[in-house]
């Protein structure tokens, strides 16, 4: 038995490698630093999905397709409009994500609503960010790059090239990462044929939870706390004097640093620029390198995930439906995958229950109660 499934192989995949030892991440066998840094959401979303790098007429035809698709079902509109403004997005996304399986093209091959929910779960998401304000959506543009396109409905106007360009890094830097928590919900529900849209609100399910979301919000909260560098040393001391976890540190497979995490440093290092970010990425910096001397401890993904979506207008509280945006390609490439060689997931769990108790029947039981 392994406590949470850990080192537990419970199937092949030809879609994500992690080496936890040497820092690696790759899909489909390209390295996420190559991906990162020349490649796009689109492209890396038809990678996961198809297999194979697009060539120029594919990802042109893959692109037009995404974005032909980013408009929501008039009754899912409908529906989010009528939530409270101070509703929970995740419990909104699963709800959308839902209603989309009775809304949104049931008759279309897989590929197809694979495509079209990567493309409306972006929609849903600056929705739900306008709603629980209570300003007007503003409606999805075709002209766009993902991207672009989600940063304009999200803040109103058209990204230049470098918010762009980092919100690609975000997406590409999300769009999976192996068996973890919400893709490994996604194939056990996959797994007994279920659809789509199930799998995939079934995964939105698994990422609500704090232990695997959220982490970059509870970043975020730690370093306004901190407020300065001169502070970093007192404060995580302190927390870790409590046992209590300093959020963004550590990680399951990783064994050294998450090459994630060093892209994510990097971009934050570019684009801070006044008082306010410069002092954050120093409490950021300082909270590194103290968690590295005193713990051995190095980031991952959500330790400067955070810094950078504030950088890109995102508020905190949406920081884990934007992960869910950039997770989809993702998700749909697992649910595919788990599809094309499918065995129903039902593991067996190790007893620690009673063995040898004797029914008692109801008139006696209740007179042991009073006792």
């Amino acid at each position: 038995m392994s406590k949470g499934l850990e080192d537990v192989v419970a199937s092949t995949s030809a879609i994500t490698f992690i080496d936890g030892v040497r820092g690696r991440l790759l899909y489909r066998g390209y390295d996420i630093n190559e991906l990162a840094e020349l490649s796009n959401y689109e492209e890396v979303a038809y990678l996961l999905l198809h297999e194979h790098l697009p060539k120029p007429a594919e990802l042109s035809a893959f692109a037009a397709d995404l974005s032909s698709k980013r408009t929501l079902p008039v009754g899912v509109k409908s529906m989010l409009a009528s939530l409270d403004t101070n509703s929970d997005a995740m419990d909104v996304l699963e709800m959308a994500i839902a209603a989309l399986g009775i809304y949104d093209y049931p008759v279309l091959p897989l590929n197809e609503k694979a495509a079209s929910i990567c493309s409306k779960i972006a929609t849903v998401v600056a929705y739900l960010h306008a709603h629980s304000r209570g300003q007007t959506p503003i409606a999805p543009r075709t002209d766009l790059s993902h991207a672009s396109n989600f940063l304009y409905m999200m803040n109103g106007k058209v990204p230049d090239e470098t918010a762009e360009r980092l919100m690609n890094i975000v997406f590409v830097l999300h769009a999976d990462h192996e068996f973890n928590a919400s893709t490994f919900t996604a194939r056990v529900v996959a797994s007994t044929l279920s659809d789509a849209y199930s799998s995939v609100t079934a995964a939105v399910a698994a990422l609500k939870g704090p232990l695997h979301g959220g982490a970059n919000e509870r970043v975020v909260e730690m370093v306004a706390e901190i407020h300065s560098p001169e502070n970093v040393e007192g404060y995580i001391r302190a927390r870790l004097a409590k046992k209590e976890k300093i959020m963004g540190f550590g990680h399951r497979v990783y064994k050294t640093d998450d090459p994630r995490a060093k892209i994510m440093r990097k971009c934050a290092e570019q684009i801070a620029t006044t008082d306010s970010e410069l002092r954050e990425l120093a409490v950021l910096e300082k909270v590194q390198e103290f968690m590295f001397k005193e713990k051995g401890l190095y980031p991952n993904v959500d330790f400067y995930s955070g810094f950078v979506l504030h950088h890109l207008g995102m508020p905190t509280e949406l920081f884990t439906p934007v992960f869910a945006v950039a997770r989809s390609p993702g998700w749909l490439a697992h649910i595919i995958e788990q599809y094309s060689d499918n065995r129903i997931m039902r593991p067996i769990a190790q007893y620690t229950g009673p063995t040898d108790e004797r029914y008692v029947p109801l008139t006696l039981r209740a007179g042991k109660i009073t006792e």
